[in-house]
């Protein structure tokens, strides 16, 4: 029988704990089923150069904002196959599928998903992309939510709203209420005025009195997508307390990359795109990138369910590369030994794994059975580069692991 969105998000995030964790849980899973991340908040540049994809590869991944599926077929695989359980997410992927294919150019598909407030893109809509979506993910987006269309979030700024949008835009309030603009760090021209800004407008910030009772409840990094069990992996990584972690990886997202080549920090600091023509975007926003996009969108398809569930369908050895974002943090041993196994059985020899962890350790050694993960190497070296040069700045640490077979 086929479990409901709710069952399944219930079932990969109720974990045994107490009561006060089980009510947090259950909110969290509650408000995931509805629109989480407008953009996902992993670099997909990172996760390419991990990949490293050819045309033979059959890739899965967890979807989120589907920026990443999108990016990993302007690399030209033989197919990515997207999961979420959000059904919010599934639709997004869903419409930026269609929209790759049935919209007139760049600067359109640009303006939908790039800009994403203008008025004009009703009429995109309705003219190219409604009838080239699936029943189910037609009804999603025609729907309406507090009186309004779904669709119409494209005509008023996508990205301000979902969890993670509405969570950005707390903390913009409260950088207001500490007399912060983030004008001049987007205006920025060196990694030594991006550092000086933080350490004169931002760093003052974790001193507040709000902030730190606010960073002591762990339902306050929900809109970050960050479920009870992970927040306690993060406070773990600041000795107990989160509010130093949370302040090393605000400092990574201001100061660590150019903020001319950081689409991440934009978004958080600016929330929307560089509007300049040179703009760091994701790459499957970028112009140079859409024909090859535009030629491969078929091969792409999203599904409301579990990796596990879908990994369990597939034949064996018929992936080549296997993308878990983050959702290994929420997952205890059975679930994880679960997964691996259905990777495992599923993988090529030479498959490639990629994920995230909100703190620094890679926490599969000693939690998956050694019989499954022995399996596997461990590239440290390739996991250390990419724990660097990730953008996004909001994880602990980056890993990749390559089958034996």
């Amino acid at each position: 029988m086929t479990m409901t969105a709710q069952a399944q998000l219930d079932a990969a995030v109720l974990q045994e704990g107490d009561a006060a964790t089980g009510r947090l849980e259950r909110l969290f899973s509650r408000l995931f089923l509805g629109l989480v991340y407008p953009q996902i908040w992993e670099d997909p540049v990172v996760d390419m150069a991990a990949l490293e994809i050819s045309p033979q590869d059959n890739l899965v991944c967890i979807a989120s904002g589907s920026c990443n599926l999108l990016s990993y077929l302007a690399a030209g695989p033989a197919s990515v196959t997207g999961v979420d359980l959000s059904p919010a997410h599934v639709a997004l992927g869903r419409l930026k599928l269609a929209a790759a294919q049935a919209l007139p150019d760049h600067a359109a598909f640009y303006q939908f998903f790039g800009r994403a407030d203008m008025e004009a893109n009703r009429a995109l809509y309705e003219r190219y992309i409604r009838d080239h979506l699936d029943p189910e993910t037609r009804a999603f987006w025609d729907g309406r939510r507090l009186l309004r269309r779904r669709i119409s979030v494209f005509q008023t700024g996508f990205y301000r709203h979902g969890l993670l949008g509405r969570f950005l835009g707390a903390v913009h309030l409260v950088a207001r209420l500490g007399q912060v603009d983030f004008a001049p760090l987007l205006a920025a021209r060196s990694l030594a005025e991006q550092q000086a800004f933080f350490d004169q407008k931002i760093a003052p910030l974790f001193d507040m009195r709000l902030v730190r009772l606010l960073a002591g409840f762990r339902a306050s990094l929900f809109g970050l997508g960050i479920p009870p069990a992970q927040y306690d992996k993060l406070a773990a990584d600041g000795g107990g307390d989160v509010l130093p972690v949370l302040r090393e990886r605000v400092r990574k997202l201001m100061c660590d990359f150019p903020i001319r080549e950081n689409y991440f920090a934009w978004q958080a600091f600016g929330r929307c795109y560089d509007p300049a023509p040179d703009a760091s975007l994701p790459p499957y926003l970028q112009a140079q990138n859409f024909a090859a996009l535009r030629r491969n969108a078929a091969r792409g398809r999203l599904v409301n369910r579990s990796l596990t569930d879908l990994l369990a369908a597939e034949s064996a050895g018929a992936k080549q590369g296997f993308v878990l974002l983050d959702a290994q943090d929420w997952m205890n041993d059975a679930q994880l030994n679960a997964l691996w196994q259905e990777i495992t059985r599923t993988a090529s020899p030479g498959a490639r794994v990629i994920f995230r962890t909100g703190g620094a350790a890679n926490i599969l050694p000693g939690r998956v059975h050694a019989k499954i993960l022995d399996r596997w190497q461990y590239d440290a070296e390739g996991s250390a580069r990419g724990t660097e040069a990730d953008r996004s700045a909001i994880y602990g640490g980056f890993h990749l692991y390559r089958f034996q077979g």
